[in-house]
């Protein structure tokens, strides 16, 4: 990445806009419009719509339909044609059932996404205007502040204190100050420090910047293209993919074993091949794809319709299983709306000089929003004309302050003089402090005066009360200023903000801890600010670690005090980022919540992370989950649906395979002791497809409370064994079910398949009545399309054998002797289960 053949950052910024046909005042809209025609969309690779041919192509990927495909290619070989037949029939209903459900799905979640937009600001016919990244096109003129996201690569026109989080493509930890300026062709890409780089975020200051490369053309793109990026493993994929490697070793076993023991006695090659390739294809749960598409799109509609829009749609299931929430306390413990309570000078009286000052600073800077200076401006608007800008020193999370230099018209205009106006953190602009105002007289800003300030700040923060102090420093007029003219100030006074906690955010706290997620508020807020608010809302406040805290307690020492804790003030974004780490470490599923800059961090370290509509672009990259309404009530009910999407996803995958294996084992047994193969291959694939069909409707089946009650992770160990016992289970009713037919009822093959077929496919569809619920049969009602779609499947496997042509499948009519045995079964089948169930959950609740 040293070697592109422009070099564009060697040259002159106004070389680059030449070759760019472009200038430091960007586009037209019409220009613009026209090279987004010619250039195409910024975007990594090119929006299309949900295509129909991609999701049929997904279906026919499945190494399932691929052994069901080679089951059918071996019969024809064979011109075993109705086999042939069936399989291939068998194929195109199961991928027509996924496609049809996978489509909706994957058009439900493209509607929500588009309803989440990153933005960009861009000069267009001079004026600074907003358009979605997707529309940025070389030669644009854009400007960046601190919480941007970079929305393409640009070179650096103009730049305050700009610094940028490189991480992502050179993994430094560090943000780097960006400057304009050219640098050596052979720079390397950490050392281009006069460009900045799509999908990187800055981290304080200002700047305008010209495109020179968007989409494809990107560094962002090159790496993704060698490094083939994607996101991080979640909990629920690794629970996912150790099930399917479960099934992988146990569908292996089955088919070398059953297609060994079958050759051995003298059965046909290519009938006992496919014999075992649909032990194997019944064992498997094939749709679950499918039942996971839907899961998940019906969990991103429900979760839409609360108001939570989902970014990534397998976070829905790490969502139900968080046990803590870190969050900070504006917008989810507090209304969010910042009300200025007043302006005060160093004696405590009200001084409307202070508040001009602090207006002035709110309403000249151009670096980081912030709802303290939306308040500032509603409250009061400053006199502009009399005052001319002359610099900034942007905002950071290290000084906690913001400057503007002024030169003020009226009785002090003196072109030679300036006046600095800084706002922030009283903790951290007092040290910068050498002078005091009181009234008109300017004091030494000694130990006692600051003993006493000390103690009204403490005062007012323990009431919840946010305060900023003002000061100033008159200077000499020159072009530009720095950190370092941030000295020897004189403190005029403070502003005080009202910042209400919400009504309903006690309950919701409360409401979340009955659901076993913990809640923890991480701020840089006053500790003194932060206890009050905790309080309000019914955080433990047993213990409170400040950043000072943190820098204390080691690595190891950190998972512990974090458990114990639920308070965390005065931190940067280094130490959130290391708090969700620590909690990650002790066990639990972590959360965090956050809408700043300072917040990305986290919320990258985090299992899930969710953001607000309104939060800066950088929070709602990074986030899973994005709140058209923040508060912890809404989230409340997004973990709600997300343990809801688990539960049904977890109630196919246990009814399915415990049904299917001891099925599968019952007759690949059986196979070694018959005469004949207990079902054809046809009919195992047949009896699959059937039970699979109301199985689709556990998607949207009633969920107990008690399965919502708390998280709920990946447990293979207790798959396993609910497979086993549920297994043997359905084995030794299998076996019952051959001793009736073969010694009782004395049905010959045709026969005895016949009535395999419905023993086995009725209990299957009982048993999902049995396990969908932990609780008694009939004290939870199931959901409608499960209860009639069993229906039809249960009198449609009775019907089939006396359809013309059933005896090309190998099917003959059964006596009512015949039928009323295998219900009789069937009956004392649901009944053993249902008193297996009770004693499994007895045992592994």
């Amino acid at each position: 990445m040293t070697g592109d053949k422009d070099a564009y950052w060697s040259q002159p910024a106004a070389e680059v806009a030449r070759a760019l046909d472009s200038s430091p005042q960007g586009l037209t809209a019409r220009e613009a419009a026209r090279r987004l025609r010619e250039h195409g969309e910024n975007a990594l690779r090119e929006t299309r719509a949900a295509s129909r041919l991609r999701v049929l192509g997904r279906q026919l990927r499945s190494p399932l339909m691929l052994l069901l495909l080679f089951a059918a290619g071996a019969s024809a070989v064979g011109r075993e044609w109705i086999d042939a037949g069936i399989v291939g029939a068998i194929v195109l209903v199961t991928v027509w059932i996924g496609y049809r459900r996978e489509y909706r799905a994957e058009t439900a979640l493209a509607a929500l996404l588009a309803r989440v937009r990153i933005h960009a600001e861009v000069l267009r016919d001079g004026v600074l205007t907003d358009v979605p990244v997707r529309e940025v096109v070389p030669g644009d003129v854009v400007h960046l502040s601190a919480g941007s996201v970079v929305p393409a690569d640009a070179v650096v026109l103009e730049a305050t204190d700009f610094f940028v989080s490189d991480a992502i493509l050179t993994g430094e930890s560090f943000p780097v100050e960006k400057r304009p300026g050219p640098v050596a062709a052979s720079a390397g890409l950490g050392q281009r420090s006069c460009c900045v780089f799509a999908g990187t975020h800055v981290r304080s200051g200002t700047a305008r910047c010209l495109v020179a490369r968007t989409a494809t053309e990107t560094v962002f793109a090159e790496v993704a293209a060698h490094l083939q990026l994607r996101p991080p493993e979640t909990e629920f994929e690794r629970g996912l993919r150790r099930f399917g490697y479960l099934l992988v070793v146990a569908m292996l076993v089955m088919v070398i074993l059953v297609f060994a023991v079958n050759v051995l006695l003298g059965r046909a090659p290519l009938e006992t091949l496919l014999f075992s390739v649909a032990l194997a294809v019944g064992l498997s749960p094939e749709l679950l794809p499918a039942i996971l598409s839907v899961n998940l799109a019906r969990g991103a509609e429900t979760l839409a319709g609360c108001g939570v829009l989902v970014r990534r749609l397998e976070a829905i299931e790490d969502l139900g299983s968080m046990d803590v929430l870190c969050t900070d306390k504006t917008g989810t413990l507090t209304e969010g709306v910042a009300s200025v309570d007043g302006a005060w000078d160093a004696a405590g009286a009200a001084a409307p000089a202070v508040m001009e000052l602090a207006t002035l600073n709110a309403a000249l800077q151009t670096g980081l929003e912030n709802p303290l200076d939306h308040a500032l401006l509603a409250a009061h608007q400053p006199d502009l004309a009399a005052t001319q800008k002359l610099d900034e020193i942007p905002y950071d999370f290290v000084r906690k302050r913001l400057s503007v230099v002024v030169r003020r018209a009226g009785a002090e205009a003196d072109a030679s003089t300036a006046l600095l106006i800084s706002k922030g953190a009283f903790p951290l602009l007092a040290p910068v402090c050498t002078r005091l105002r009181v009234g008109a007289a300017d004091l030494e800003f000694d130990d006692a005066a600051r003993a006493d300030l000390d103690a009204r700040y403490a005062a007012w923060c323990a009431q919840g009360i946010r305060v900023i102090a003002v000061a100033t420093r008159a200077l000499p007029a020159r072009p530009s200023y720095g950190h370092a003219d941030e000295q020897e100030l004189t403190l005029v006074g403070f502003v005080t903000f009202l910042d209400h906690a919400k009504a309903t955010a006690q309950q919701a706290v409360a409401d979340l801890a009955r659901l076993g997620v913990r809640v923890k508020m991480i701020t840089g807020d006053s500790h003194l600010v932060a206890r009050h608010v905790a309080g309000a809302v019914g955080l433990r406040l047993g213990r409170v670690l400040t950043g000072r805290d943190l820098d204390e307690l080691s690595d190891d020492a950190l998972p512990r005090a974090a458990e114990d804790t639920d308070l965390f003030a005065e931190v940067d974004p280094n130490q959130k980022e290391r708090i969700i780490r620590a909690l990650r470490k002790g066990g639990h599923v972590v959360g965090f919540f956050g809408d700043g800059v300072n917040d990305a961090p986290a919320m990258h370290a985090a299992d899930t992370s969710l953001s607000a509509d309104q939060a800066v672009d950088v929070a709602k990259q990074a986030a899973d989950f994005v709140l058209m309404q923040p508060g912890l009530d809404v989230i409340r009910q997004g973990i709600e649906a997300g343990r809801r999407t688990f539960a049904n996803t977890l109630k196919y995958i246990l009814t399915t395979t415990s049904a299917n294996l001891g099925n599968m084992v019952s007759m690949a047994v059986a196979s070694a002791f018959l005469p004949f193969l207990p079902l054809l291959a046809s009919q195992i694939l047949l009896n699959n497809l059937l039970s699979d069909l109301p199985a689709i409707g556990l998607a949207g089946d009633a969920v107990d409370p008690e399965l919502v009650a708390k998280p709920r992770r990946w447990n293979m160990r207790f798959i396993g064994r609910f497979m086993v016992e549920f297994g043997v289970l359905s084995s030794l009713f299998d076996l019952m079910t051959f001793a009736a037919l073969l010694l009782l009822l004395g049905a010959g093959p045709v026969e005895f398949r016949t009535g395999w077929f419905v023993e086995s496919l009725w209990t299957e569809l009982a048993v999902a009545f049995v396990v969908r619920s932990r609780r008694p049969l009939g004290q939870s009602r199931p959901g409608a399309v499960l209860t009639w779609t069993s229906a039809v499947v249960a009198l449609a496997c009775v019907a089939i054998p006396f359809i013309p042509g059933a005896h090309w499948l190998g099917f003959a009519p059964l006596s009512p002797l015949v039928l009323a045995t295998l219900l009789a079964i069937t009956l004392l089948y649901v009944t053993a289960a249902e008193l297996t169930k009770r004693s499994f959950f007895r045992h592994n609740a």
